[in-house]
Protein backbone atom coordinates (compact mmCIF):
# COMPACT_ATOMS: atom_id res chain seq x y z
CA UNK A 1 0.00 0.00 0.00
CA UNK A 2 1.12 3.35 -0.66
CA UNK A 3 0.64 5.15 3.03
CA UNK A 4 3.43 7.02 3.36
CA UNK A 5 3.38 9.23 5.68
CA UNK A 6 2.39 12.56 4.10
CA UNK A 7 2.27 15.06 6.50
CA UNK A 8 5.44 16.97 5.54
CA UNK A 9 4.13 17.23 1.61
CA UNK A 10 2.59 20.65 0.76
CA UNK A 11 3.26 21.33 -2.36
CA UNK A 12 3.91 19.77 -6.18
CA UNK A 13 7.80 20.02 -5.15
CA UNK A 14 7.58 18.15 -2.56
CA UNK A 15 5.27 15.06 -3.80
CA UNK A 16 8.23 14.58 -6.60
CA UNK A 17 10.66 14.60 -4.01
CA UNK A 18 8.69 12.25 -2.25
CA UNK A 19 9.31 9.31 -5.16
CA UNK A 20 5.03 9.55 -5.16
CA UNK A 21 3.93 7.66 -8.93
CA UNK A 22 0.09 8.13 -9.98
CA UNK A 23 -1.37 5.21 -10.36
CA UNK A 24 -4.81 4.15 -11.76
CA UNK A 25 -7.05 2.93 -9.37
CA UNK A 26 -7.50 -0.29 -10.81
CA UNK A 27 -4.00 -0.65 -10.09
CA UNK A 28 -4.51 0.79 -6.62
CA UNK A 29 -7.16 -1.19 -5.99
CA UNK A 30 -4.97 -4.71 -7.64
CA UNK A 31 -1.65 -4.20 -5.43
CA UNK A 32 -3.46 -3.00 -2.50
CA UNK A 33 -5.37 -6.47 -2.85
CA UNK A 34 -1.79 -8.10 -2.84
CA UNK A 35 -0.65 -6.85 -0.21
CA UNK A 36 -3.67 -7.96 2.28
CA UNK A 37 -3.71 -11.54 0.54
CA UNK A 38 0.01 -11.60 0.96
CA UNK A 39 -0.19 -10.24 5.00
CA UNK A 40 -3.62 -12.73 5.09
CA UNK A 41 -5.40 -10.01 6.47
CA UNK A 42 -9.50 -10.35 6.28
CA UNK A 43 -11.01 -8.45 3.23
CA UNK A 44 -14.34 -8.71 3.73
CA UNK A 45 -15.44 -8.33 6.99
CA UNK A 46 -18.73 -8.88 7.97
CA UNK A 47 -20.03 -10.41 5.07
CA UNK A 48 -20.97 -14.18 5.49
CA UNK A 49 -21.29 -16.75 3.31
CA UNK A 50 -20.01 -15.76 0.06
CA UNK A 51 -16.41 -16.81 1.21
CA UNK A 52 -16.24 -19.58 -1.12
CA UNK A 53 -18.60 -17.69 -4.34
CA UNK A 54 -18.93 -14.08 -4.36
CA UNK A 55 -15.32 -13.26 -2.54
CA UNK A 56 -13.39 -14.76 -4.80
CA UNK A 57 -14.84 -13.64 -7.98
CA UNK A 58 -13.92 -10.32 -6.73
CA UNK A 59 -10.97 -10.89 -5.90
CA UNK A 60 -10.21 -11.97 -9.58
CA UNK A 61 -12.19 -9.58 -10.86
CA UNK A 62 -9.79 -6.79 -9.05
CA UNK A 63 -6.58 -8.81 -9.80
CA UNK A 64 -7.57 -8.64 -13.81
CA UNK A 65 -8.40 -5.15 -13.75
CA UNK A 66 -11.97 -5.75 -14.55
CA UNK A 67 -14.95 -3.50 -14.33
CA UNK A 68 -17.23 -4.71 -11.31
CA UNK A 69 -20.82 -4.88 -11.65
CA UNK A 70 -22.49 -6.24 -8.48
CA UNK A 71 -26.04 -7.69 -9.15
CA UNK A 72 -28.46 -9.51 -6.73
CA UNK A 73 -31.87 -8.82 -4.57
CA UNK A 74 -32.20 -6.91 -2.01
CA UNK A 75 -30.14 -7.87 0.84
CA UNK A 76 -27.51 -9.33 -0.33
CA UNK A 77 -24.59 -7.64 0.59
CA UNK A 78 -24.00 -5.50 -2.67
CA UNK A 79 -23.58 -2.10 -0.96
CA UNK A 80 -21.67 -3.26 1.72
CA UNK A 81 -19.25 -5.17 -0.30
CA UNK A 82 -19.15 -1.76 -2.59
CA UNK A 83 -18.40 0.19 0.72
CA UNK A 84 -16.06 -2.16 1.82
CA UNK A 85 -13.98 -2.14 -1.34
CA UNK A 86 -12.91 1.13 -0.01
CA UNK A 87 -10.60 -0.45 2.27
CA UNK A 88 -8.82 -1.47 -0.62
CA UNK A 89 -7.89 2.01 -1.86
CA UNK A 90 -4.48 3.99 -0.60
CA UNK A 91 -5.35 5.84 2.81
CA UNK A 92 -4.67 8.86 1.70
CA UNK A 93 -4.19 10.22 -2.04
CA UNK A 94 -2.98 13.80 -3.36
CA UNK A 95 -4.87 16.28 -5.08
CA UNK A 96 -4.56 19.72 -6.38
CA UNK A 97 -5.72 22.21 -3.52
CA UNK A 98 -9.13 23.14 -4.67
CA UNK A 99 -9.45 21.13 -7.44
CA UNK A 100 -13.15 20.01 -7.79
CA UNK A 101 -12.21 16.95 -9.55
CA UNK A 102 -9.71 15.44 -7.22
CA UNK A 103 -6.76 16.16 -9.59
CA UNK A 104 -3.71 14.47 -9.59
CA UNK A 105 -1.01 17.09 -9.10
CA UNK A 106 1.67 14.64 -11.47
CA UNK A 107 -1.44 14.16 -14.40
CA UNK A 108 -4.10 16.85 -14.03
CA UNK A 109 -7.26 16.54 -16.10
CA UNK A 110 -9.16 19.84 -15.34
CA UNK A 111 -8.38 23.45 -17.03
CA UNK A 112 -8.65 24.50 -13.25
CA UNK A 113 -5.63 22.19 -11.98
CA UNK A 114 -3.85 22.79 -15.11
CA UNK A 115 -3.57 26.35 -15.00
CA UNK A 116 -2.86 26.57 -11.56
CA UNK A 117 0.41 24.02 -12.15
CA UNK A 118 1.44 25.79 -15.15
CA UNK A 119 1.30 29.50 -12.66
CA UNK A 120 2.62 27.99 -9.44
CA UNK A 121 4.60 25.04 -10.71
CA UNK A 122 6.46 23.07 -7.84
CA UNK A 123 5.10 25.38 -5.38
CA UNK A 124 1.16 24.25 -6.78
CA UNK A 125 -0.69 23.79 -3.00
CA UNK A 126 -1.70 19.77 -2.58
CA UNK A 127 -3.77 18.10 0.09
CA UNK A 128 -4.98 15.08 1.23
CA UNK A 129 -7.80 13.47 0.70
CA UNK A 130 -8.72 10.32 2.78
CA UNK A 131 -10.36 6.96 1.19
CA UNK A 132 -13.33 7.60 2.90
CA UNK A 133 -14.11 10.63 0.59
CA UNK A 134 -13.13 8.77 -2.49
CA UNK A 135 -16.64 6.83 -2.63
CA UNK A 136 -19.99 8.56 -3.28
CA UNK A 137 -23.28 6.63 -3.50
CA UNK A 138 -26.56 7.94 -4.19
CA UNK A 139 -29.86 6.64 -4.30
CA UNK A 140 -32.20 5.76 -7.14
CA UNK A 141 -35.10 7.66 -6.75
CA UNK A 142 -37.51 9.27 -9.15
CA UNK A 143 -36.29 13.10 -8.93
CA UNK A 144 -32.01 11.94 -9.62
CA UNK A 145 -31.48 13.17 -12.95
CA UNK A 146 -28.67 12.27 -15.15
CA UNK A 147 -27.18 16.02 -13.93
CA UNK A 148 -27.07 14.61 -10.02
CA UNK A 149 -25.06 12.22 -11.70
CA UNK A 150 -22.65 13.30 -14.86
CA UNK A 151 -23.03 17.26 -14.39
CA UNK A 152 -24.25 20.17 -16.21
CA UNK A 153 -23.16 23.79 -17.28
CA UNK A 154 -24.28 26.43 -14.44
CA UNK A 155 -25.98 29.00 -16.45
CA UNK A 156 -25.50 31.57 -13.13
CA UNK A 157 -22.00 30.72 -13.04
CA UNK A 158 -21.31 31.42 -16.70
CA UNK A 159 -23.79 35.06 -16.17
CA UNK A 160 -20.82 35.83 -13.07
CA UNK A 161 -17.77 34.30 -15.04
CA UNK A 162 -18.83 35.85 -19.08
CA UNK A 163 -18.40 32.73 -20.45
CA UNK A 164 -19.92 30.72 -22.91
CA UNK A 165 -21.90 27.64 -21.88
CA UNK A 166 -18.89 25.71 -23.95
CA UNK A 167 -16.41 26.48 -21.51
CA UNK A 168 -15.72 23.68 -19.11
CA UNK A 169 -15.19 26.54 -16.14
CA UNK A 170 -19.11 26.86 -16.11
CA UNK A 171 -19.94 23.13 -15.92
CA UNK A 172 -21.04 21.94 -11.91
CA UNK A 173 -19.44 18.39 -12.04
CA UNK A 174 -21.80 15.88 -10.59
CA UNK A 175 -20.84 12.49 -8.27
CA UNK A 176 -18.92 10.54 -11.22
CA UNK A 177 -16.84 13.65 -12.10
CA UNK A 178 -16.07 14.49 -8.42
CA UNK A 179 -15.14 10.90 -7.18
CA UNK A 180 -13.77 9.81 -10.65
CA UNK A 181 -10.25 8.98 -8.51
Amino acid sequence: MHNFDHTGIKTLGDLKASGYKPRSIKQELRENLIGKLQSKAPLFERILGYEKTVIPDIERAILSRHNIILLGLRGQAKTRIARLMVDLLDEYMPVVEGSELNDDPLAPISRYASDLIEELGDSTPIEWVHRSMRYSEKLATPDVSVADLIGDSDPIKAANLRLPYSDERVIHFGLVPRSHR
